[in-house]
């Protein structure tokens, strides 16, 4: 079922972008990209259908956003160059601003852009591409066709060969004598036909101007004046020589086919022999099978005493690992707790040691000897300050108490 994009575009639409593509590359090319965007600025030149295909997109966008910012500074705007690491959302929105700054509409989503390929990107390059040689002035000249004066010559001789091809078929037909076998010879007896071409062309160019003008305007009609009988001799002389090599292509599913024809064929002549063999393979392996199969019962019989002795002893092994794992989890708490004990051991060992050493060493009785001596010492200077202190505080009583003599006669002396 066609859906309807396609009943609307016709059936060729799927294949415009690859048009575009090409239209694209010629405006390149006529914008000297070669020179001004792959040498000048060091990019490698794009396919023919780079962009109407997705191959790698990280590398094609990174492509569409260095030649399309190259196209948006040839129509005349300004536009850095992308980096490879750059923001693509960024990107994107230069470029489809550049191009609906010059007057171009955008009919579809930014994210189109993104993949570096499709019929949006191929979009927005040709229309780049466009604007950037209608700043250039560039115009298409018409087309000039040669003329060339030999054409009526080839005519008239193309009418010839019509003609006498004509008469051989009304003389008996020479096609009919040509079989299908007739087609198929060694490609050495086939005749070059643009050379026989070449040749006449040359000869009738060499022919002169007075002898092309008596081709091209014969006063009287032209008639054969060659005998029909030796015209046949001639046919059937020249026969083998004029034989047609089809040449088959390779891509031809006609060759395919052939082939395809040729290995069915080989596969059934093959397959009778293989059949065979395979059967007697297919027996041979079924006994092989048989004998192993009674062997192993044979095997399991004999051996099935000391398969049980092993699963018992297995068992066994089982339980004497399970009560080792147990005995080993106590041996492990008991070392642990003699760990702790040697080390408070260590501990009250060290401070008998200091204990021992403090109680021999004679070095604390005289360092009292010496604070007593100092305590003696301080004591005597204390004495002598206080024996001071009491002198001076009888010589001051004293002083008072004869002040206070004399201040009481002098207010007795006074009174009187």
């Amino acid at each position: 079922m066609a859906t309807e994009d396609e009943i609307e575009d016709g059936p060729g639409a799927a294949y415009q972008v690859f048009l575009n593509m090409e239209a694209v590359l010629d405006n390149l090319k006529l914008l000297d990209y070669d020179r001004e965007y792959c040498k000048q600025l060091h990019h490698k030149p794009i396919s023919r259908h780079y962009f109407a295909m997705a191959t790698n997109s990280g590398e094609q966008f990174h492509a569409f956003g260095c030649l399309a910012s190259w196209l948006v500074r040839m129509g005349g705007k300004d536009m850095e160059e992308p980096q490879e690491y750059d923001d693509p959302n960024a990107i994107v929105s230069g470029i489809l601003d550049a191009v609906r700054s010059l007057g171009h509409s955008i009919d579809f989503p930014p994210s189109k852009l993104k993949s570096g390929s499709g019929p949006q990107v191929v979009y927005v390059l040709l229309k780049l591409s466009e604007e950037a040689l209608q700043v250039r002035r560039f115009v298409f000249d018409k087309p000039r066709y040669p003329t060339d004066a030999g054409e009526d010559h080839v005519d008239v001789i193309e009418d010839e060969s019509e003609s006498a091809v004509k008469t051989l078929d009304d003389q008996g037909g020479v096609a009919d004598e040509f079989s299908d076998d007739d087609f198929i010879e060694d490609e050495d007896n086939v005749p070059d036909v643009d050379g026989l071409a070449k040749m006449a062309a040359a000869a009738s160019a060499a022919a002169g101007g007075s002898q092309g003008d008596a081709v091209l305007k014969p006063e009287v009609i032209l008639e054969s004046n060659t005998d029909s009988t030796e015209w046949m001799l001639e046919v059937e002389r020249v026969q083998p020589q004029l034989k047609v090599v089809l040449r088959a292509e390779g891509k031809d599913w006609r060759v395919h086919l052939d082939s395809m024809h040729q290995y069915q064929k080989a596969i059934g002549d093959c397959y009778g022999q293989v059949q065979q063999q395979l059967k007697r393979m297919e027996e041979d392996i079924g006994r092989s099978l048989e004998k192993l199969g009674s062997r192993e019962k044979y095997l399991n019989s004999q051996v099935e005493g000391a398969l049980r002795e092993l699963r018992a002893a297995q068992d066994r092994l089982a339980e004497a690992r399970e009560r080792y794992k147990q005995a080993s989890g106590g041996i492990n708490d008991r070392g642990r707790q003699l760990q702790e004990i040697s080390e408070e051991l260590e501990r009250v060992k060290s401070e008998m040691e200091e204990r021992g050493n403090s109680m021999t060493d004679g070095s604390p009785l005289m360092r009292i000897k010496k604070a007593l001596q100092r305590l003696k010492n301080e004591l005597k200077e204390m004495d002598i300050r206080a024996g001071v202190l009491q002198h001076i505080l009888l010589q001051t009583k004293l002083r008072e108490k004869t002040l206070r003599g004399a201040m009481a006669t002098e207010e007795a002396g006074y009174l009187f």
